[in-house]
């Protein structure tokens, strides 16, 4: 159903299953209205059997489903205003200025240009690891953020694929989506938080302390009820956080064709990631941002369904099958000082100390090969 046989197919497979996690979203969240009603009906039984219990169950939810969604509403409008700053405080990124970083500048002004899009503002997050991000919701409110790391190591070539990757995120309107994805995602861990660790559960159903005869007397049909309810509510907080990471994978195939329209260059985006791969690691970022960057800047990489990104592998072999890139080894990075003058990672005239070898090219640099490979 989904099977895709060029790029732009492959691009459009991955936009319908995008949309249909995000509906499950929806689906999960009347899932977690309906357990509700049916703890409420549950803990306001006498001796009733559990039939009775869920018949009420259901005709409560069928009057006040409305106040649930209300409630998630207002949980999304709150998120909706304050996730900039959220985000700006939790990756610890700043503005930059073109006179600070011309390099940054000029390399997404002509991407923007090219196709006559707004040029978003940019950030920079003061960590030797590679990494980017774009964030926003609308027009004028845009940013892309790149670490210090990632504009040392990179050639212009490869910083271009970067910021192309971010540019396309904001143009598929991918940083909405991990957004929206994010708040759901949020609305379950909430709740899951609050009844499996903070909440003292009435008639000895409480997971912290052991039962009681209160149990016996709710044994008939409350304590089935209110079983059931609690593994609604496990479930859908863990297959919410399942679609959060699904979405985050899609994504990243979406941006990296993106990247590949914009620049015309699958070989530089591919380098780009394989230089990126092992040093993406930023051990004091959030878990909840993880999914925002380029690569996983989890120390370690999570694998299978419960990653934020595909592999790199995967990645390049997407671009090599689809774009026509050709797959390269790189060396590890070093560390290369970054001397007055040069805040934005540029590197000074060719044979400079310290920085770049005699024949002016970065050690970083693959092989210098013709336009077939």
């Amino acid at each position: 159903m989904f099977k895709a046989y060029g790029l732009y197919s492959h691009i459009r497979a991955n936009r319908l299953r995008s949309a249909l996690l995000l509906a499950g979203f929806v689906a999960l969240l009347l899932a977690l209205m309906f357990s509700f009603s049916l703890l409420f009906e549950a803990f306001a039984s006498g001796e009733e059997p559990f039939d009775v219990i869920l018949a009420r169950a259901e005709a409560d939810f069928r009057i006040n489903w409305w106040v649930g969604a209300a409630a998630s509403g207002v949980w999304f409008a709150i998120a909706w205003m304050f996730h900039q700053r959220m985000i700006d405080y939790a990756t610890g990124a700043r503005a930059v200025s073109r006179a600070e970083s011309p390099r940054l500048y000029n390399l997404l002004e002509n991407l923007c240009i090219s196709r006559g899009v707004p040029i978003p503002a940019l950030q920079i997050l003061e960590s030797d690891a590679l990494n980017a991000y774009a964030s926003g919701l609308k027009e004028g409110e845009y940013k892309i953020a790149v670490t210090r790391g990632l504009l040392v190591a990179l050639t212009d070539a490869e910083i271009e694929a970067v910021l192309a990757h971010e540019l396309t995120h904001i143009r598929n309107r991918d940083v909405q989506v991990m957004v929206v994805a994010t708040i759901f995602a949020g609305v379950f861990g909430f709740v899951a938080d609050l009844f499996f660790r903070n909440w003292d559960f009435p008639f000895g159903f409480s997971p912290h302390r052991p039962s009681t005869r209160e149990d016996d007397r709710r044994e008939s049909g409350a304590g089935l009820a209110i079983v059931i309810a609690l593994v609604i509510i496990a479930l859908s907080w863990g297959a919410s956080v399942l679609i959060r990471l699904a979405l985050s994978r899609s994504r990243e195939y979406l941006a990296d064709a993106g990247s590949v329209e914009l620049t015309k260059n699958p070989d530089a985006m591919i380098s780009a990631l394989r230089k990126i791969e092992a040093h993406s690691a930023m051990p004091a970022m959030p878990s909840r941002m993880r999914a925002f960057f380029i690569e996983s800047p989890a120390r370690v990489q999570e694998s299978g369904w419960f990653s934020t990104h595909p592999s790199v592998d995967e990645r390049v072999r997407a671009l090599v099958d689809f774009a026509g890139g050709h797959d390269v080894a790189v060396s590890a990075p070093e560390t290369f000082p970054v001397e007055d003058g040069q805040a934005d990672g540029a590197f000074p005239p060719d044979g400079a100390p310290g920085f770049l070898p005699p024949d002016g090219r970065h050690p970083l640099d693959p092989p210098q090969r013709g336009p077939w490979g």
